[in-house]
C-alpha cells in the first residue's frame, strides 16, 4: 500500500529532505530500487551505488546526504530506521481469526477467538492460545503449553510439553521446543536416561529462526529472556538460559546449564560448553568455543581460518612438538 515520505517522517520523527508528497509502495537494494522503492545506505561498503540509485527515497547518515541524488531521510541508524520503515510499507499480511477443519483441538485446550488455527494443527490438553496469535499449517502444541498474545508459529512448529511464549514472538518453520534434553547416566549396565521435568519459558518480542530446538529443563526451565534473536539451526540445550537481546547467530551450540548474559552476540558456529557463566556484552566470533566463565564485557575469538593443507599439516607437526621444546627449555633454564 503506496504511502508518502511525509507521512513517514511524521511517523518515525526522521528529517526528510525531498518531496513529502512522494509515494513509496516496496523496498529494495540501491541497485535494483525504482521509482516507488525505499532503500538504505548503512556502510561505506555500498557507497558507490549511492549516486546511481533511482529509489524515490535511501535512509541514510546526515554526513552521505551529498551523494543522494534523490529523496533522503536522515537517521544516525540507517538500518534500524529501514527495519521499522519498512515494516510499515511492506506490513505481513493478516490472517484471520478461526479454526481450520482439520485441525484436532483437545476440549480441555482454551483458544482466543481472535486466533489464527490453520490446517492439520493439534493442540493438546490445557494449552492457551492468546489472542490474535497465528499457529501454522501442521504444527503440533503438546500439553501443558501457553502461548501469548500476538504470536506467529509460521509452520510445522512443534511445542513438546510444558512450553511458555509471551508476547509478539516469531518462530519459524521446523523448531522444536521444549524436547528432552541430552542427560544420560553412565552404569556398568550402560546409559540410564534421566527424566527431564522441567519446561521452557520464552519472553516477549523474541525471533527463532527454522530448525532452531530449545530442550527442556531437566529439572527447572530454561530460560530464552525478552528481545532474543537465535538464528536458524541454534541448539539450545536444557537449562540454559539466554540473558535479554542476545543475539546467536546461525549454528550456534550452546550445552546445558550454561548461562548468557544481556545483549551478548554470538557469530556463526559459536559454541559453549555447559555449566559456565557469561556476563553481559560480550562477543564471540565465529566459530570460536567459550570454555570457561567469562566474566569481562568484550570480544572473544579464538580459531584457525583455512589455509593451504599442506601449509597447515607442518603447522600440526609443529604443535605436537611443544612439549618436548618445553621440556628442554626447561633443563636449559636449571
Amino acid at each position: 500500500m503506496p504511502i508518502s515520505l511525509g507521512d513517514l517522517a511524521s511517523r518515525f520523527g526522521c528529517e526528510l529532505i525531498g518531496d513529502p508528497d512522494a509515494l513509496v509502495s516496496d523496498v529494495a537494494s540501491l541497485q535494483n530500487a525504482g521509482p516507488k522503492s525505499l532503500s538504505f545506505l548503512s556502510g561505506s561498503a555500498y557507497l558507490t551505488e549511492l549516486p546511481k540509485t533511482k529509489a524515490a527515497a535511501v535512509i541514510l547518515r546526515k554526513q552521505d546526504a551529498a551523494s543522494c541524488p534523490v529523496n533522503a531521510f536522515l537517521s544516525e541508524q540507517p538500518y534500524a530506521m529501514y527495519a521499522r520503515m519498512a515494516a510499515i510499507v511492506c506490513p505481513e499480511p493478516v490472517l484471520p481469526p478461526g479454526i481450520h477443519a482439520s485441525a484436532i483441538i483437545a476440549s480441555s485446550a482454551i483458544v482466543a477467538p481472535s486466533a489464527h488455527i490453520a490446517a492439520n494443527v493439534v493442540i493438546s490438553d490445557r494449552v492457551r492460545v492468546g489472542e490474535n496469535t497465528a499457529i501454522g499449517a501442521g504444527s503440533v502444541i503438546g500439553p501443558d503449553c501457553e502461548l501469548g498474545r500476538d504470536c506467529h508459529l509460521v509452520a510445522n512448529v512443534t511445542l513438546v510439553k510444558r512450553v511458555k511464549i509471551a508476547n509478539h514472538c516469531v518462530i519459524h518453520p521446523g523448531v522444536v521446543i521444549g524436547a528432552d534434553g541430552f542427560g544420560n547416566a553412565m552404569t556398568p549396565e550402560g546409559w540410564v536416561k534421566v527424566p527431564q521435568l522441567g519446561g521452557v519459558i520464552i519472553g516477549n518480542d523474541v525471533e527463532i529462526g527454522a530448525n532452531t530446538t530449545i530442550d527442556c529443563g531437566a529439572i527447572g526451565d530454561t530460560v530464552i529472556d525478552d528481545g532474543v534473536r537465535l538464528d536458524n539451526l541454534v541448539m539450545i540445550a536444557h537449562n540454559v538460559k539466554v540473558g535479554a537481546h542476545t543475539a546467536l547467530a546461525g549454528m550456534t551450540g550452546i550445552a546445558g546449564s550454561t548461562t548468557i548474559g544481556k545483549r551478548c552476540m554470538f557469530a556463526g558456529q559459536g559454541g559453549a560448553v555447559g555449566h559456565i557463566t557469561i556476563c553481559d556484552d560480550v562477543i564471540v566470533a565465529a566459530k570460536s568455543f567459550i570454555s570457561k566463565d567469562i566474566t569481562e564485557p568484550g570480544t572473544y575469538a579464538a580459531s584457525f581460518p583455512a589455509e593451504n593443507a599442506k601449509s597447515w599439516a607442518k603447522q600440526v607437526a609443529r604443535f605436537r612438538r611443544l612439549g618436548s621444546l618445553i621440556d628442554r627449555v626447561k633443563k636449559l633454564e636449571k
